[in-house]
């Protein structure tokens, strides 16, 4: 099967709730044919019941990006169905250590983070990179944070100064510099694939285990803004950008 100009296949990771369920949401909104990737299928499903409430159809694939085997399951089932696909938006990612030490914070929680935001990402990321070269056009987007910026982390002006998850943040760089190594691949293969990084800021969720209402009461955003940048790149096939990491201001250094 190859890719129409009428049938965008976009997978959406950690899709069932927060951020990852907006960014769904609004995509299937638009015309794009969404397959939601939820660690938990029962959850998952749960989700696209409700979506279905408000008159959007999505697929749901079981999808726990921190096990290889099952980001192969995943992969072989989109492959069997589709064919191709051409938006993969790694959102899944979690904080195990926010507020904890640089001097005192364990190897495992270290690991934890890593798990999921770094070496999960890469993971489904390569196993999907198949599909997406049997589209015509593609993208990748790693929604990451300004939190893995090293530049902003020593701006004394900057939101994110007063940061403390070193797991995560660090993560986060990591996975900022698999972005730019991998749209420089892209680019020297001259596969018309993009692959970049989106900061969503702080949103109002329940990321990190606060709630809305709480993360709203320290200056999150709505979370229809935390995906506004992402939402943009995602539809716009006349934007070539490549190798980037923006938020709904502008760019943002590495």
């Amino acid at each position: 099967m190859t890719q129409t100009n009428n049938e965008t296949l976009t997978l959406v990771t950690g899709g069932n709730r927060g951020m990852g369920l907006e960014i769904v949401r609004e995509l299937a909104a638009k015309g794009q044919h969404i397959i939601l990737g939820s660690r938990n299928l029962v959850k998952g499903q749960q989700s696209a019941d409700q979506l279905a409430t408000e008159g959007f159809s999505v697929d749901v694939v079981e999808l726990d990006v921190t096990n290889p085997d099952s980001v192969t399951q995943a992969a072989k089932q989109l492959t069997d169905k589709f064919g191709y696909l051409s938006v993969l938006i790694n959102n899944a990612g979690a904080v195990f250590d926010f507020g904890q030490k640089a001097s005192d914070v364990s190897v495992d929680t270290l690991q934890k983070d890593f798990g999921i935001n770094y070496f999960g990402l890469i993971d489904v990321t390569q196993k999907m990179l198949p599909l997406l070269k049997k589209a015509p056009q593609a993208k990748i987007i790693n929604i990451s944070s300004m939190m893995g910026s090293k530049t902003e982390a020593l701006n004394p002006e900057s939101v994110v100064y007063q940061a403390v998850a070193v797991g995560y943040q660090s993560a986060k760089a990591a996975a900022n510099m698999f972005t730019v190594q991998l749209a420089k691949e892209m680019q020297r293969e001259q596969l018309n694939i993009t692959v970049n990084a989106i900061d969503p800021g702080m949103v109002a969720t329940e990321f990190g285990g606060s709630t809305p209402d709480r993360a709203k009461s320290m200056g999150a955003q709505p979370i229809t803004h935390g995906v506004a940048r992402t939402i943009e790149l995602a539809t716009d096939w006349n934007n070539k950008d490549n190798a980037t990491f923006s938020n709904t201001e502008g760019p943002v250094a590495w």
